[in-house]
């Protein structure tokens, strides 16, 4: 299972991680996994290199974890709150392979 948890400091998204593997099918082949892996890295990168957007991100093994500088969060909202919508689509689509969270710091 796919485990999304995401990070928020007075009520602004701040960041992300992302664990874990769908088994919809095998490497290669899965397509909740693709989904959720392109849409995280668009995210990143966005976050990172259109908006310029001081992060941290650390991809290592089936896990992603995005840290946006809290005095940045507020220019980051769109994009993160597009992705938490994609992302809980997903999750209702695929309840047994997607859980979504979310976590004040």
């Amino acid at each position: 299972m796919i485990q999304v948890r995401f990070r928020a400091v007075q009520g602004l998204l701040c960041g992300f991680c992302i664990t874990g593997h769908a088994g919809a099918g095998p490497a290669g082949e899965d397509v909740v996994c693709a989904a959720v892996s392109s849409a995280v890295y668009l995210t990143a990168n966005t976050v990172t290199d259109i908006l310029h957007v001081p992060a941290q991100v650390h991809v290592k093994d089936g896990r992603m974890d995005l840290r946006i500088a809290e005095e940045a969060a507020a220019h980051c909202q769109t994009v993160l709150a597009g992705l938490q919508l994609h992302l809980q689509a997903l999750q209702d689509q695929y309840p047994e392979r997607i859980q979504l969270m979310n976590t004040e710091v």
